[in-house]
């Protein structure tokens, strides 16, 4: 009993770590996971990461207790936060698409975050959720926690990192890499409803008895849907793409905490 209370410490060091990133991470931050679910998952997770782990030396608790407490509810956030990020790029992408078809007021409210949404950025995140699943992402993400202990210890240095500013430098990165992942993807929509304004404004010279505003927003979006029919097939590609460049960012991430710690 004695050695029970004394490596407890840790276990809720441990947990506070895997329940932080499980608030903040993609799928399982989703309001379709039950909240139950939620802290049973964050509680046999923590479990395991503590027995395979092994974390021998007893954690005092103290003053500086609280401290750790923080850093790895810190470790935690900042994980999921950077696996997430890579999320918003269909939502992104969406509102560009959205914008240039003429349904930028027609958002809808997301059942997954239950925020409101753009229409085509709803339907990409549901799709890239579907293609994230298939190919076992959660998985990573759960691999990537777990084996974060091995980068960054129960005595990692996070306040150390932030301080240095290779995270900040880091996060500044990754919202570069983010936005341009958006412009590549938005690209061919903004292109096709670029050339539809301009035959609309060759239209409207040729022909001024024609009402172009009249009749120029029912054919961008009939001509958007076309156009986003044909590039269905191709978002798979765009998907896997997306998530190479998340999972590549986690590895960096675990490195830049990796290279701060003693």
């Amino acid at each position: 009993m004695d050695q029970v209370m004394q490596l407890f410490p840790a276990f809720l060091l441990v947990l506070c770590r895997i329940s932080s990133f499980i608030v903040v991470a993609p799928v399982f931050s989703t309001r379709n996971f039950p909240r139950t679910m939620k802290i049973g998952f964050a509680f046999f997770i923590s479990v395991i990461v503590f027995l395979n782990v092994g974390f021998d030396n007893a954690v005092p608790v103290d003053g500086t207790y609280i401290l750790a407490i923080l850093k790895e509810v810190l470790a935690g956030l900042i994980i999921g936060f950077v696996a997430y990020l890579f999320f918003t790029v269909v939502q992104i992408a969406g509102s560009l698409m959205d914008m240039q078809m003429g349904l930028g007021v027609a958002n809808i409210v997301d059942p997954l975050t239950g925020v409101s949404a753009p229409m085509l950025g709803n339907l990409k995140f549901m799709l890239q959720t579907m293609v994230f699943l298939a190919i076992n992402g959660h998985h990573y993400l759960i691999g990537a926690i777990m084996d974060s202990y091995n980068w960054l210890p129960l005595d990692g240095h996070v306040f150390q990192t932030i301080a240095s500013g290779s995270l900040a430098e880091f996060i500044a990165r990754t919202f570069a890499a983010i936005f341009l992942l958006a412009l590549q993807i938005s690209a061919p929509m903004v292109v096709a409803m670029f050339l539809i304004d301009l035959g609309l404004a060759l239209l409207s010279r040729a022909a001024p008895q024609y009402q172009v505003f009249v009749i120029g927003i029912p054919i961008k979006i009939l001509l958007g849907l076309a156009v986003l029919l044909l590039l269905l097939p191709g978002f798979s590609v765009l998907f896997q793409t997306i998530f190479d460049h998340m999972f590549g960012s986690i590895d960096k991430l675990l490195h830049i905490f990796k290279d701060q710690s003693p």
